[in-house]
């Protein structure tokens, strides 16, 4: 978890993907922290989210919840049934107090 004020670095796109090719060869991240500064965690979690792709979807898409202006006509139906059923929820709970 991020502390308050923290500061992250951000690498450059050529030495990322040097120090990736030279950790998916094989060499050691605690080596490759040496010589280039780089933390070993963080080169290891370049190597998983390349090795393992599919464990990491919507890297690099949009994130959060849609626009409103995004939303269709079944999306606002879908809200409508959750909505629905947790005041259905919420009514079963008060009753059995």
């Amino acid at each position: 978890m991020a502390l308050k004020g923290q500061k992250f670095n951000k690498y450059n796109n050529s030495i990322k993907e040097e120090v990736l090719d030279q950790y998916l060869k094989g060499v050691s991240s605690w080596y490759l922290e040496k010589i280039y500064g780089i933390p070993y965690k963080t080169i290891q979690t370049w190597g998983r989210k390349v090795k393992h792709p599919e464990l990491y979807p919507g890297q690099g898409l949009k994130k959060g919840r849609p626009k409103d202006s995004e939303l269709t006509k079944e999306d606002y139906k879908e809200r409508y049934e959750i909505l629905k059923k947790y005041q259905a929820f919420l009514k079963a709970q008060r009753e059995r107090k």
